[in-house]
């Protein structure tokens, strides 16, 4: 049977899609990678460590830059409506991506400020958000690679958990900073970094919501509850 030049467009289309998605998996999983080493060093008060996190972000950025020029070239190809969800999603995802990866080297700045400090117990809560942080990105790297937008929801959900974590932390933070003045600066520091933790959070929630465009287009997304306090903590 002779193969018809249609069938070849198909097969290449198909082959840079998946090509497409592996990109995106990788970076992904770099990012995750980062932010679970930037916990670790903090842990660890390593702050040579924490400058290699800094400067491999870099590599994310390429990344990104690398999978935008690969949408374009799908783009061109004159895709249907599902193809073209799915080069805006992926577009979105890998901006989400390097968000997080930049997020990851900022909590490894901040460790290399802290190292020099006195060691503080709060470190542990830090470290608690940071790790349900990297489990949410995981979760929703593997909704987006099986196309799951259940799997994908039940991550924009745990948000609520991530939002919890954060503003509990916050108030701690607020408190022994007004008990010990001592603390301000470290603690500062230690706010910041569980902010950053906490908007990981939010670009985990953002690729989720996009695998839901993806998978149903416009139709709208279920309501999902918020719980940062920190706007009203006192």
């Amino acid at each position: 049977m002779t193969t018809q030049p249609h069938d070849h467009i198909v097969k290449s289309y198909d082959e840079e899609r998946q090509r497409l998605i592996g990109e995106i998996m990788r970076m992904g999983e770099m990012a995750a990678s980062q932010l679970e080493a930037a916990l670790d060093v903090l842990e660890r008060r390593d702050d040579k460590a924490a400058a290699r996190i800094v400067a491999n972000d870099e590599e994310i950025d390429a990344l990104e830059h690398e999978i935008s020029q690969d949408v374009m070239k799908l783009a061109l190809r004159g895709p249907m409506a599902r193809d073209l969800r799915e080069i805006l999603a992926a577009l979105r995802i890998a901006s989400d991506i390097e968000r997080i990866g930049d997020y990851a080297a900022n909590v490894a700045k901040r460790s290399i400020a802290l190292i020099a400090a006195p060691p503080l117990p709060h470190t542990r809560g830090l470290n608690a958000l940071g790790q349900l942080a990297v489990r949410q990105i995981r979760d929703v790297l593997a909704a987006f690679a099986a196309s799951d937008a259940d799997a994908a929801q039940r991550v924009r959900a745990q948000d609520a958990q991530v939002d919890t974590l954060y503003t509990g932390l916050f108030r701690e933070l607020l408190t022994y900073m007004m008990e010990d003045a001592r603390a301000i600066t470290p603690c500062t520091h230690l706010l910041f970094m569980a902010k950053n933790l906490e908007r990981v959070g939010d670009h985990a929630t953002n690729i989720a919501e996009n695998i839901w465009f993806l998978v149903h287009g416009d139709d709208a997304l279920p309501p999902r509850e918020k719980r940062d306090g920190t706007s009203v903590a006192t």
